[in-house]
């Protein structure tokens, strides 16, 4: 029951779809989020992020506790 006319082939290896430019597309935002966010320094760059958000976090509560019970 097949008919002759869809006989389709598809070659997912065509390479006219390869990009071998990889230095090239990468972007200046794309080395600094290498440099920050991978390794050991981006270990450290989210444990200082965490410390300064619960400080944040801390002051806020602070402030607002001392406004309501100021009575």
């Amino acid at each position: 029951m097949e008919s002759g006319e869809a006989n389709v082939q598809y070659n997912r290896w065509n390479d006219d779809n390869i990009n071998l430019n990889v230095g090239a597309s990468q972007t200046s935002l794309n080395g600094i989020y290498n440099r920050l966010c991978t390794g050991q320094l981006g270990i450290a760059v989210r444990v200082a992020g965490s410390l300064a958000v619960m400080a944040a976090m801390y002051i806020v509560g602070y402030i607002t506790g001392y406004y309501v019970h100021k009575c």
